[in-house]
């Protein structure tokens, strides 16, 4: 008897112990602020900088002729663990009379995409990065599909 009265004051002292210790801490943050975490978005959009590790969309990096590193091979495609990207491909004669394979679409649906980043390196030309784009808001889900590549695009000379 004596010594389970004795375990509930106990444990009440170090209840209230331990709310005292975490009282402090916050306190001493409410009163000493070192720096301000709390962002003040939307109003800061011009000035917010992600993470450099952030995982945003993936976009497919053009120059300022209009070409990409894109070569269809579908590695990214198949590094995808749940089919966000599809690769539409057809086949071109160059002037060698060779079959080249070329990207008719790459279509990206960021609706099922985890932005797990898997697709970055498997692509071996480097063709596709993950912006820091992170606002995907619609009210059409229909508009979370999106082709990659920009019309009129083609790949970069001596990207095989």
């Amino acid at each position: 008897m004596f010594k389970s009265i004795y375990n509930y004051f106990s444990d009440i002292y170090t209840a209230v112990r331990s709310l005292l210790t975490g009282m402090k801490v916050t306190g001493h943050y409410v009163f000493h602020p070192k720096e301000i975490i709390t962002q003040q978005y939307p109003e800061n959009r011009d000035e917010l900088k992600m993470f450099d590790r952030f995982r945003g969309e993936v976009v497919m990096l053009h120059d300022e002729n209009n070409e990409h590193k894109c070569t269809g091979c579908s590695a990214c495609d198949v590094a995808c663990p749940n089919g966000t990207i599809e690769i539409i491909s057809d086949w071109e004669i160059n002037e060698e009379g060779k079959k080249k394979k070329i990207i008719d679409k790459f279509v990206y649906h960021l609706q099922m995409c985890t932005m797990c980043g898997l697709c970055i390196p498997a692509c071996p030309t480097d063709a596709i990065v993950m912006s820091e784009d992170f606002e995907h808001a619609v009210f059409d889900r229909s508009k979370l599909t999106k082709v990659l590549n920009k019309p009129g695009s083609k790949i970069m000379d001596g990207i095989k």
